[in-house]
């Protein structure tokens, strides 16, 4: 496993395995976005990824509202969302989204009234934290702001808030700024290998080497893990210690310069 001291830098990566890469999976929060806001550079790096052939897919935390206009609005072709509860990809020539879910809407309703009672019980239980803005947009997860919308929280908090979401059996997992709770043993890479499976005949444990992932904190673990070409931004490094899998190689840049660097190294290994 690679360790906050042996993380290499994106220029040391491989220029003919760059230039094979078919498709970029990348986090959102602290990796497309610098600051809460998505940059012009970054946007403009997203669809020059698409003009020059590659797949990209966002694998985020946020909530399905959000995702639902990522999907139609973006230069992207799908989206994962709430931390791999569902997939949407936009049928634009048939003007239809296509949408999976881990659970059916009967067993997300269930599953919501048992994370409003937890989100109750968090809230109590530590000062300042705060449900967070987007949760009226959410489906399958409940999120808990630590730093979004509210003063930061220090550590010891952060973890409580997630002691409380496994003491009730229910999986937590720590973003840069929220810590997110749900029931169900799903993650980000299990609905994006049902993803490719599903909508782009792709057995992802067959060309996990063909793709790129890149992140920025401890819920992209099972991503960083997963593909060999795994790139944090540079700001993962603050994170790395809480990181159950650290990225391949780290960017020079960080949050959505990080990304922009990414994408050109993709772009001219391609050339």
């Amino acid at each position: 496993m690679q360790t906050r001291s042996t993380l290499q830098p994106l220029a040391v990566a491989d220029r003919r395995r760059l230039g094979a890469v078919r498709g970029v999976f990348t986090d959102i929060d602290d990796t497309l976005t610098t600051h809460g806001r998505v940059e012009a550079d970054t946007y403009a790096a997203l669809e020059r990824l698409r003009r020059a052939g590659l797949l990209v897919v966002p694998i985020t935390g946020r909530p399905a509202g959000w995702c639902d206009l990522i999907a139609r609005t973006w230069p992207i072709d799908a989206v994962v969302g709430e931390n791999g509860a569902f997939y949407f990809r936009y049928d634009a020539a048939a003007k239809r989204m296509v949408r999976g879910y881990v659970d059916d809407a009967a067993t997300r309703r269930e599953k919501r009234a048992k994370l409003d009672a937890i989100g109750d019980e968090i809230l109590a239980a530590v000062p300042g934290a705060a449900i967070s803005a987007d949760q009226p947009y959410r489906e399958a997860d409940l999120a808990i702001d630590f730093c979004e919308d509210v003063a930061p929280l220090p550590p010891t908090d952060i973890e409580c808030i997630a002691a409380v979401f496994r003491q009730h059996g229910a999986t937590a997992k720590i973003s840069s700024i929220h810590v997110n709770g749900w029931f169900g043993a799903y993650d980000k890479l299990t609905m994006t290998r049902r993803l490719m499976a599903e909508q782009f005949g792709v057995d992802l444990d067959l060309a996990c080497g063909d793709y790129v992932f890149a992140g920025d904190s401890p819920n992209d673990a099972p991503m960083f893990g997963f593909f060999p070409l795994s790139v944090g931004v540079a700001n993962v490094v603050a994170l790395a210690d809480k990181c159950e899998a650290l990225p391949s190689f780290v960017t020079t840049e960080p949050y959505g310069a990080g990304f922009a660097e990414l994408a050109a190294r993709l772009i001219e290994a391609r050339s």
